[in-house]
């Protein structure tokens, strides 16, 4: 490997998927040095191009610029045996393809692994959908929202006796299932130097969702509990929450320990406090007193006096950040959470960086989001050798 090399430099990704799970998988590997190349429908390309706010640049939205990042576009119709039959060309010269189809799509399209194993056995093929490709549900459509719903989160977020709410009202069931997929994608690219062989890795979103809710698996088996939603804090600890500040600004406090809670009742100047409720199956009893007196005491600080008394104190605490906090953080800044790239004819944007952070081998955003089929003369006539002839032919039957 090349000194300071991307580490995954000289894999090729085929991203036929659309939208953002299958995608980010992509998108996580093209930061790190992967030929990522996105695969889109001729009429109009992936829909989230359209999704989210719109640009002055046609077709690419902020959401595009931002998820797309590092990719080559070209078009593509694979319901079509025509562009099927290109697919299968890329694919002889591919180390994974991502795709989110419903299951049995690829198949209908005789594009299943069964086929592109065929062609390339040592191809790996990550498949992400709503619910699986097994299963009485593997049919149903999902995104993100539903798989929050049916992977038990949004059951355990709001307010008590309040409707459920959608966890920051964000896509986290598409970008961890994303995730998840790429680590299957490198642990099958480690399998496949020892063996030689690809294989299949199968992430539905509702399973990344259900994954990552603590204890509540083992606690249900154990004793029948049902953990119900519990607002601005938790059950397991107090006082462990949200509070006020009096600059109309909140504040995140964690006291999951009798010794936090003493540092705590430390920086509020109240060993009455430590004193009567000490232990936390006291304070757990006492729950609604407890965050009385936090909250008394939260509201006579401004946010960011409340954050250096209890930095100075050891007490874990954060600022509930908006965005426009985030843009003006000096850690965000410092630590370059955040990266500014020129896109031609519409300005520099300002997008996340590249996580995670590698000291010899580090991954970069060079470029957000392409145009639709920028990059399909130098894949199909350099690298496929397609004739102009050839790919006009192509056009006029709706292929790219």
């Amino acid at each position: 490997m090349v000194e300071n090399e991307k580490p995954l430099t000289g894999i090729r990704v085929l991203d036929i998927a659309c939208f953002i799970a299958a995608p980010y998988a992509a998108t996580l590997m093209g930061e790190f040095g992967a030929d990522v190349i996105k695969i889109e429908h001729p009429n109009g390309g992936d829909p989230l191009r359209q999704f989210g706010t719109k640009t002055d640049l046609p077709n690419q939205s902020l959401a595009w610029l931002n998820e797309a990042r590092n990719k080559r576009s070209i078009t593509l119709n694979l319901s079509k045996p025509e562009g099927a039959e290109i697919l299968k060309k890329l694919a002889q010269n591919c180390d994974v393809i991502c795709e989110n189809f419903r299951p049995g799509t690829l198949e209908k399209w005789g594009l299943g692994y069964e086929e592109l194993s065929k062609i390339n056995p040592r191809l790996i093929l990550l498949r992400i959908s709503g619910y699986g490709q097994t299963g009485p549900y593997k049919d149903r459509p999902g995104f993100a929202r539903i798989a929050h719903a049916f992977g038990g989160l949004t059951y355990l977020s709001g307010i008590p006796g309040e409707i459920p709410v959608t966890p920051g009202s964000t896509s986290l069931g598409d970008y961890m299932t994303g995730m998840n997929g790429c680590i299957g994608i490198m642990m099958a690219l480690r399998h496949r130097e020892k063996t030689g062989k690809g294989q299949v890795i199968d992430c539905a979103l509702f399973e990344s969702v259900f994954r990552i809710l603590d204890e509540i698996a083992p606690r249900y088996s154990f004793d029948g509990f049902v953990r119900e939603p519990e607002g601005t804090g938790t059950l397991n600890a107090c006082p462990h929450g949200h509070f006020p500040c009096k600059d109309d600004k909140f504040i995140a406090i964690a006291c999951t320990t009798d010794k936090m809670f003493e540092r705590l009742t430390s920086a509020m100047k109240r060993p009455d406090l430590l004193k009567k409720f000490g232990s936390q199956s006291t304070r757990l009893a006492n729950r609604e007193i407890v965050l009385s007196e936090v909250e008394k005491w939260t509201r006579s600080f401004s946010r960011n006096d409340l954050i250096q008394v209890c930095t100075e104190s050891d007490v874990p605490a954060g600022a509930i950040n908006s965005i426009s906090d985030i843009f003006q953080d000096s850690h965000f800044k410092q630590r370059q959470v955040m990266t500014n790239i020129n896109v031609p004819d519409l300005g520099e944007i300002t997008v996340p960086n590249v996580i995670p952070g590698l000291s010899d081998s580090p991954g970069a955003v060079d470029s957000l989001g392409p145009d639709l089929g920028q990059d399909n003369n130098s894949i199909y006539s350099q690298e496929l050798g397609l004739s102009e002839e050839a790919l006009k032919e192509l056009k006029n039957i709706g292929v790219i």
